[in-house]
């Protein structure tokens, strides 16, 4: 399965990172109303939290590429703009 949106096509493997971000996050709420241990609780939510950046990165990544590849074949695009745009992608993912 494949999800467009305007720019970019997100492969199975975004998808999938985000599947399982979905279950880190859902596993720490089991712990939290199971009462688990606080220590255990924030290490969960930490992996996360690790993985959740990673997933930004990788799309981020991809977008600039995107960018870079579509200046290069349309060259009455401003490439100076759409590299402003990934940049900004990367700096609101901090």
């Amino acid at each position: 399965m494949i999800v467009e949106d305007q720019k970019h096509v997100y492969d199975k493997a975004v998808i999938n990172r985000i599947n399982r971000l979905q279950g880190q996050i859902n596993g720490a709420k089991k712990m939290i109303e199971d009462g688990e241990n606080c220590k255990d609780v924030v290490t969960q939510l930490s992996a996360a939290k690790s993985a959740l950046n990673r997933t930004m990165n990788i799309i981020i990544s991809e977008n600039l590429v995107e960018c870079v590849k579509e200046a290069m074949i349309n060259p009455d695009q401003d490439a100076d703009e759409l590299i402003k745009e990934a940049v900004e992608l990367l700096n609101k993912s901090r």
